[in-house]
Formats: structure tokens, C-alpha cells, sequence
């Protein structure tokens, strides 16, 4: 259950962060933000702050225990 808490957290990261940093039209560099055309909409997306969040996310779900 803490795993799936975690990814849910590590998208919610990632899409918000992602959408302030792409939307200014920069890649931000080493967090390798792109744009997903998704139908009609734009969305972006970067896999390595899903990864990291999800990490840092699953990580502190364990330390609570």
C-alpha cells in the first residue's frame, strides 16, 4: 500500500513541477521535462522527478513506521 502511495505522490510531483518548469519552455536540463501531446491537450512530464519523488515519497512512508 505504501508503494502505491508513493507513485501516486512521486506523479503528483512530477506533473506539477513539470508544468511550471516546461510551461516556460525550458527542459530544465538533468530533470529532462518534455512535452506529451496527449488528444488536444499538452502535457509534461519528467520521469526522472517521478522516479526521485517516488523514492524520496516510499522512503519517508518507511520512516514513519
Amino acid at each position: 500500500m505504501d508503494l502505491i502511495k508513493a507513485l501516486t505522490l512521486g506523479a503528483i510531483l512530477s506533473a506539477t513541477l513539470a508544468l511550471v518548469i516546461g510551461s516556460q519552455g525550458t527542459s530544465a536540463g538533468p530533470l529532462a521535462i518534455h512535452l506529451i501531446p496527449v488528444a488536444d491537450a499538452r502535457v509534461y512530464w519528467s520521469w526522472p522527478v517521478f522516479f526521485g519523488g517516488s523514492g524520496l515519497s516510499f522512503g519517508l512512508m518507511l520512516l514513519q513506521r
